[in-house]
């Protein structure tokens, strides 16, 4: 018995040691590698990649955050402005990282973290279309996985980023903005104006007609009697500090350029006044979600007509503002979340 004594407890050991292994094992087959950055280029940045954009005035990089890691749901998000930032979306990480869907800040060029070569010869809807597809490239993103989100004026760029590069998209959501600039001023003016108290409203329409936009005035009535009703439907002293830092690093000039001093419309000279596409929706196939809102300075009711025009498209409507993301955000997550996932499990 005692020559069996060694070889038995030997055995014993590598026993132990296996269903030790084993158990390693099924922890770590369990645990998510949703977080897990340890493979990846940009561990050390926390996500973070500057991304070359060349152009016909020279290379400029432009800022993205990666967050997650989700090889078939992987979602570019499109600020609105234009000249925003990614701050717009400040509130996503309470919501999809849960859900384990990869979402990627992105700062356009001449817009907060990137590069601001503050030449307008770029500040067209074709540049930003080639820049959002060089992005793709570099982040190796692909009709497998590939969801194109844009809000408010990155509605207009992922709608000319669609009906170009559609065959590199998995999904297409546009959320708050109609497919028609001429569409959404009418809006603005026949609906949402003789909404306004009449005597605030006058007074907004005198500074506007004598150019006199750079009124304190002026920005004091719109705060509070129309950001506050059709923007982000909440007092401004509770507006979220994502949201009231999105405006502190707002580029003016590209603003302007593109869409406009006045908030009733792209008026003036804006570039992007005539700009419409409501004519060629029928050519997106890819899966489409609008995203409107009760509340909202875009037409909730055309929104919900653009997703009958696509040809395979859902629309969900809110009851918040032009920010339904913060305003009614159970409404707006829920509606993303099961767009993206009925997507990628072929239920859509």
């Amino acid at each position: 018995m005692k020559h069996l004594t060694a070889p038995l407890l030997i055995a014993l050991l590598l026993m132990m040691s296996c269903a030790d292994n084993q158990k390693k094992d099924i922890t770590n087959a369990g645990k998510s590698l949703y977080l897990d950055y340890s493979n990846s280029d940009d561990q050390i940045t926390g996500g973070i990649k500057m991304i070359p954009i060349e152009t016909p005035k020279g290379t400029f990089k432009v800022y993205t955050k990666r967050m997650g890691n989700s090889p078939k749901m992987r979602v570019l998000l499109l600020h609105g402005g234009p000249g925003g930032t990614h701050e717009e979306f400040g509130n996503f990480d309470g919501y999809l990282l849960n859900e384990e869907i990869e979402y990627i800040y992105y700062d356009q060029l001449d817009s907060y973290y990137s590069d601001k070569p503050n030449d307008s010869t770029l500040w067209t809807t074709e540049h930003f279309v080639e820049e959002v597809e060089q992005v793709r490239k570099a982040l190796n993103l692909g009709k497998d996985n590939f969801y194109l989100l844009g809000q408010s004026w990155g509605g207009i760029l992922a709608m000319e980023y669609a009906l170009k590069y559609q065959d590199n998209l998995k999904g297409l959501i546009v959320s708050n903005m109609m497919a028609s600039a001429p569409a959404y001023g009418k809006y603005a003016n026949e609906v949402l104006g003789p909404q306004m108290d009449p005597g605030v409203l006058k007074e907004i329409m005198d500074m506007e007609a004598n150019n006199d936009f750079d009124n304190p005035r002026y920005s004091e009535l719109l705060m509070n009697h129309y950001y506050t009703e059709h923007i982000l439907r909440m007092p401004l002293e509770k507006w979220p500090k994502s949201i009231n830092l999105l405006f502190e690093h707002l580029n003016p000039n590209i603003y302007v350029y593109m869409q406009g001093h006045s908030e009733f419309g792209m008026t003036g000279n804006a570039t992007l006044k005539d700009w419409d596409v409501s004519e060629r929706l029928s050519e997106i196939i890819v899966p489409a979600l609008m995203l409107g809102a009760k509340y909202d300075t875009m037409d909730p009711k055309y929104m919900e007509w653009m997703a009958a025009e696509v040809q395979n498209g859902r629309s969900v409507t809110t009851n918040g503002s032009h920010l339904s993301q913060f305003d009614d955000p159970e409404t707006y997550f829920s509606g993303l979340i099961k767009f993206i996932k009925e997507v990628d499990q072929g239920k859509f």
